[in-house]
């Protein structure tokens, strides 16, 4: 008797494979190997001019690969824009938040959803303000008004309107007071647990360590150690040696 087919692995969310990007010829990432698959929480850490930032924009298409391929879904986007990638799925919550400061709380949100039909809202606004009841009591209030605490969940809240299948967070403790990071990262793993893949970009190690699933660490523009989150943590030589702690 045959044994029954077994059913295929769905692609990871997210995949670089032997990514090549280039400034100019100025070579940033060299030969960058990256995936989130479905669910996870992933970290890429490193420290100041490692390459996080243009790993990310290689990520949503604002800077094409010279060579290697960027996978959404297992479908190659490597030449494809932006937009196209966002209709894959992707959203971001940008360095330091980017909110539109004279525009109101519910604008922004309404602004993250800018590609979904009206009448599919209720239920993002209802899900948003789940997670964040303060956005639903400040949603009359201009945004630029708000404290640094509070713009990152209205940046988080504005790519969740997108209903993303995969989250791009760059740099979220950045700007924030130490009690601040780390009421951040516990809205982070909630929104993660929620069913949200997750990529966040961090400097801050030990507490992005602490909630991800995995982790990669970034040295100038080159992948030099992956794994289990926790083993990462455990590690102190690799984060002195690679993250300056």
């Amino acid at each position: 008797m045959t044994a029954a087919a077994q059913p295929a692995e769905a692609p990871p969310l997210l995949q670089l494979e032997g990514v090549n990007t280039f400034y100019g010829q100025i070579h940033i990432l060299q030969d960058s190997n990256l995936v989130v698959r479905e669910g996870e929480l992933v970290c890429l850490l490193g420290g100041n001019a490692s390459g996080k930032s243009t790993t990310l924009k290689t990520i949503l298409g604002l800077v094409r690969p010279r060579t290697g391929r960027v996978l959404i879904a297992g479908e190659d986007v490597t030449r494809l824009p932006t937009a196209h990638r966002i209709r894959r799925g992707l959203a971001i919550v940008p360095e330091n938040r980017r909110l539109f400061g004279p525009m109101t709380v519910l604008q922004n949100l309404e602004l993250g959803a800018y590609l979904r039909p009206r009448s599919d809202l209720k239920e993002e606004f209802e899900r948003v303000y789940s997670l964040f009841p303060l956005l639903y009591e400040r949603r009359a209030q201009l945004a630029g008004t708000l404290s640094g605490g509070e713009q990152q969940m209205v940046a988080m809240g504005r790519a969740l309107m997108s209903k993303p299948r995969l989250l791009l967070m760059d740099e979220p403790s950045m700007g924030l007071a130490p009690i601040l990071v780390e009421r951040s990262f516990e809205i982070i793993e909630q929104v993660n647990d929620s069913g949200v893949a997750m990529l966040v970009v961090e400097q801050n190690a030990n507490v992005s360590l602490s909630i991800a699933d995995r982790g990669y660490v970034l040295s100038t523009g080159r992948i030099v150690l992956e794994g289990a989150a926790a083993d990462l943590l455990e590690d102190e030589d690799l984060r002195k040696a690679y993250l300056g702690r």
